[in-house]
């Protein structure tokens, strides 16, 4: 007895087709017997990376049809329409930048929101540093006010499961907060931000943690021996363990550049006690120091008493010069200034804060490090569109998705 071969129908035509064939096809991709199964597979792969969640029907034909029409790019917008964007992907991707284990599984909080709030509003990213800028709830939600002392507003905005699409709108942090328009930076200066960073310690954690996650360098990274160690601050021995060359050889590496630009955050401090961001305004002086430096910059002077101590909130960028000029600082920024703001566009204007942000992006769509020469001439790519793009991270997120959305 005959097999009969199994058929597929195909534009009207009874097509006479082998069960090896099918299965060639199927691997190949080469017949147009499977035309369309492509770009569908694609558009669907575009939303479950961008959006984490599957399209809708409707959704799906309409990224379909957007690649077969040669527009991979308008599909990959489609997908950041979807609500899970912004709930799941964006607060999953920023969450971890606000706290010091680096963990996403930490409530939502104004760092976090805002990062979401720019990205959605297409804000220009190299300002996440610098500008006078938070998202809050909408009022039409009868959230709790936004406080400077709690997370209760934006604890209850993730409880009561709000579409973070829609929820948050821009305000100045100078007017929901009791900052100085010059003394707000951005995330810097967001309570979140404060609390793990500002908190204890010398801020120089405030520091560390901003190079390490916008710039996607630890200190070890850009350890540099060859510049002055005349700003390291007094609490730093000059002999650890009775041996000048440790710090010499390896101290001097990090606090030679770390100490100049993290007194830019000489005036501020984040009180436990109170839950609370501080900052010293112009007259209000601490009365350890008889200054506006917090006490803190002062602590354990006894170790090395000739060491450098914090009058104002001076930075100076010792790494413009010597190994550390390849992170691309721009040349049309002094290289110094006063407080938290300048640092803030110092560090979001170089070439390495661009280039992180879209391997965070590729890593975070394509779920892989780049990894090969192809990758890296993507990542090159879409750094020079980012930037010739007003920072834009929309646009990192979309170029992402399509370059891994297969084939």
């Amino acid at each position: 007895m005959t097999t009969k071969e199994p058929s597929n129908r195909l534009g009207g035509k009874l097509l006479g087709v082998s069960i090896a064939t099918v299965i060639a096809l199927g691997v190949s991709g080469g017949d147009t017997v499977l035309a369309g199964d492509l770009e569908r597979r694609q558009a669907k792969r575009i939303h479950d990376r961008v959006a984490g969640v599957p399209p809708s029907a409707a959704v799906l034909d309409a990224m379909e049809q957007d690649i077969i029409d040669g527009n991979p790019f308008a599909a990959a917008q489609r997908a950041m329409d979807n609500s899970a964007f912004y709930n799941v992907t964006l607060k999953n991707f920023a969450t971890p930048w606000t706290n010091r284990d680096q963990s996403a599984f930490a409530p939502l909080n104004d760092y976090t929101a805002t990062v979401i709030g720019m990205i959605r509003d297409q804000v220009p990213f190299n300002t996440v540093l610098s500008a006078d800028l938070v998202y809050v709830g909408t009022s039409d939600l009868g959230l709790p006010a936004y406080s400077m002392s709690n997370n209760n507003h934006y604890a209850a905005l993730e409880s009561q499961g709000h579409d973070l699409r829609t929820a948050l709108m821009p305000a100045a942090q100078s007017v929901v907060t009791s900052l100085p328009a010059d003394a707000t930076a951005g995330v810097m200066t967001t309570r979140a931000a404060a609390e793990a960073f500002f908190v204890a310690g010398t801020n120089r954690a405030m520091f560390r943690f901003t190079l390490l996650n916008h710039l996607c360098n630890d200190l070890e990274q850009v350890s540099d021996v060859t510049r002055s160690p005349d700003r390291i601050r007094q609490d730093i021995s000059r002999s650890p363990g009775g041996d000048s060359r440790l710090f010499l050889n390896s101290c001097v590496g990090c606090h030679s550049g770390m100490d100049p630009m993290a007194q830019a955050f000489a005036y501020y401090n984040f009180d436990a006690n109170l839950g609370r961001l501080l900052y010293n305004r112009a007259g209000e002086l601490d009365p350890a120091t008889g200054t506006r430096v917090m006490a803190k910059y002062l602590i354990n002077a006894d170790v090395f008493q000739y060491g450098f101590v914090t009058p104002d909130d001076r930075w100076d960028n010792y790494w413009r010069n010597g190994r550390n000029s390849l992170l691309g600082w721009n040349a049309a920024l002094p290289g110094s200034g006063n407080g938290a703001k300048s640092l803030g566009q110092e560090l979001a204007n170089t070439a390495a804060f661009a280039q992180c942000q879209v391997k965070k992006v590729f890593k975070s769509v394509c779920l892989r490090e780049p990894g090969d020469a192809s990758d890296r001439a993507q990542v090159a790519f879409m750094t020079a569109a980012f930037k010739a793009g007003n920072y834009d991270m929309q646009r990192v997120f979309a170029d992402a998705a399509v370059y891994c959305m297969g084939d």
